[in-house]
């Protein structure tokens, strides 16, 4: 059975590193390998069908197209190389797919951008690995090039950021990429535009809420998937978006405080970084 799209709330859930094994400070990422595997089989036994970002953008924008009866958009963001050892090998048992954002500047490589967290040294994609996972159905998006809060870059810098993903991406798949990523989830109307004009459909942010047929294609609402969040936690998220009304509103209320800091802060980090 299906549903028109128009009466729909559809959770996009948001997933980092499948791993055991995370630096203290990197621990909200990473979510085991044996609890990714439970949160697929409940998806499974309870009829979720998961589309891509990219699925979920075209089928909504026709007036009378419909979506599955259950849908849920599965994201994964940087890259990280256990998406291709744990994360796949899942999705596969399934027949999944789902949409997965890389940072160009660091496959083949380590999570440089990661070295206050402590985790530099936590392995990244290949871009072998990147075209098999591409060619298993998975979508590939962009999540800029080096990984940056891009809403406190100069207009070049983060426009570069941005083109430069997307030229990386097609160049190494052959094919166009579709959806965008924003580092950190932050954004603003200038992001956005950026985005959009270098030839990207939509974009994800976090938001901690569902989306819907009415949200904005450029700031799609995501819902964190923390490495505590149990079975009973993501049918919470399905449903009701959040588990918590408390958590809730205390992540959207310091969002805007938190972006006046960092904007605020900003010039003088790249002052001291060089740049």
């Amino acid at each position: 059975m299906v549903v028109p799209s128009e009466k729909k709330k559809v959770p996009i859930l948001m997933y980092h590193s499948i791993s055991e094994h995370a630096a203290p400070k990197f621990k909200p990422f990473a979510v085991s390998p044996t609890l990714f595997a439970e949160h697929m089989a409940y998806l499974h036994q309870h009829a979720y069908t998961p589309i891509t970002v990219t699925q979920l953008i075209n089928t909504r924008s026709k007036g009378s197209s419909v979506l599955p009866e259950q849908p849920v958009v599965l994201t994964f963001d940087d890259g990280f190389a256990d998406f291709f050892t744990e994360a796949l090998p899942v999705l596969q048992r399934y027949g999944f797919t789902a949409t997965l954002y890389v940072t160009t500047a660091f496959v083949n490589g380590t999570s440089r951008w990661l070295q206050r967290e402590g985790e530099a040294t936590r392995p990244i994609l290949t871009w072998n690995q990147v075209a098999e996972i591409c060619a298993a159905g998975i979508e590939c998006g962009g999540h800029s090039h080096c990984h940056p809060q891009l809403d406190t870059l100069p207009y070049f810098r983060a426009r570069d950021e941005i083109v430069q993903c997307k030229r990386l991406l097609e160049q190494h798949l052959g094919q166009e990429i579709s959806s965008f990523a924003y580092p950190y989830g932050y954004h603003t109307a200038t992001i956005k535009q950026l985005v959009r004009e270098a030839g990207y459909t939509s974009a994800c942010a976090v938001k901690y809420e569902m989306s819907s047929e009415s949200t904005d294609a450029f700031a799609l609402g995501r819902l964190m998937v923390e490495p505590n969040t149990s079975v009973d936690e993501l049918t919470a998220l399905l449903t009701k978006g959040y588990p918590s009304v408390v958590t809730t509103m205390y992540k959207r209320a310091r969002t805007p405080v938190w972006r006046i800091a960092r904007r605020f802060s900003a010039p003088v980090i790249q002052h001291l970084q060089g740049g």
